[in-house]
């Protein structure tokens, strides 16, 4: 396959925002082109980050998907990959979002971390993440496919911000030394019935881990996570339908809970 050049990436962003704004989707870009590089995915995603910036975002942190076995096995990967999370997305716990603004959403419970100072480069040890994060709290990410439906590679999802539309955050809590993420359970309800569970050790092993594999890919591109970033460890469950009309809400023993309305 030849090498897409600037101009066809910059051509892709604009497709891919155009679709969001409009909600019309667009097909896959590997239908397309069969084998794009995932660091050219990477590309387009920055490309349209970028934009979102120059027209008023703000980068606030980042996200990690594709981190959980249940995820992989759903969506057919067998890696994780990286987003970007802007100002506009976030939500607090207990906000109301409308289905209608979204294409083909989907939800997940995760958790998630607030750093206090920066993480980068690679080789970073799990001890150096941890002593990075200032708080943990339990999130619910809202994805989003701009493309025909969900049959798509993890190189179609990188260049689509690794389908990641909105953030819930719930209250974030500091990282006490003797909390065991890994152990934590998380149990996931709609309209008060449990419909879905996961623990912490789902992702990774290890939700901290998410942060040093996260640490190394930035820095592949000269970028690393930064003081008050927000990131999200990826799903500890397979991603559910999001449906107006639904409360979705998810709890564990241990970190306060955290509830999207939809419209």
């Amino acid at each position: 396959m030849d090498e897409p050049d600037d101009r066809w990436i910059a051509a892709t962003a604009s497709a891919l925002l155009a679709a969001e704004y409009e909600n019309v989707p667009v097909e896959p870009l590997t239908e397309r082109r069969p084998g794009l590089p995932l660091e050219t995915a990477y590309r387009i995603q920055a490309a349209t980050v970028a934009r979102r910036v120059a027209a008023g975002a703000r980068v606030v942190g980042h996200k990690a998907g594709a981190t959980s076995k249940a995820i992989q096995e759903q969506a057919g990967v067998d890696e994780p990959d990286s987003g970007v999370l802007l100002d506009d997305m976030v939500l607090a716990s207990g906000s109301t979002g409308h289905r209608s603004v979204l294409m083909q959403p989907r939800v997940e419970a995760e958790l998630a971390f607030r750093l206090g100072s920066d993480l980068c480069g690679p080789g970073v040890a799990l001890e150096e993440a941890r002593a990075a994060v200032k708080e943990v709290f339990l999130a619910l990410e809202v994805i989003d496919t701009r493309f025909t439906g969900w049959q798509i590679t993890i190189a179609d999802s990188i260049a689509d911000n690794a389908s990641c539309a909105r953030v819930v955050t719930g209250p974030m809590v500091p990282l006490d030394a003797d909390m065991d993420l890994a152990a934590e359970p998380v149990v996931v309800s709609v309209n008060g019935t449990a419909v879905a569970t996961g623990e912490g050790r789902a992702v990774l092993g290890d939700p901290l881990l998410v942060l040093v594999w996260l640490a190394g890919r930035l820095h592949r591109f000269g970028d690393g996570l930064r003081a008050g970033h927000l990131v999200l460890a990826g799903a500890v469950h397979a991603s559910l339908p999001l449906e107006a009309g639904s409360t979705v809400r998810a709890r564990s023993p241990h970190l306060p809970p955290v509830e999207l309305r939809v419209l």
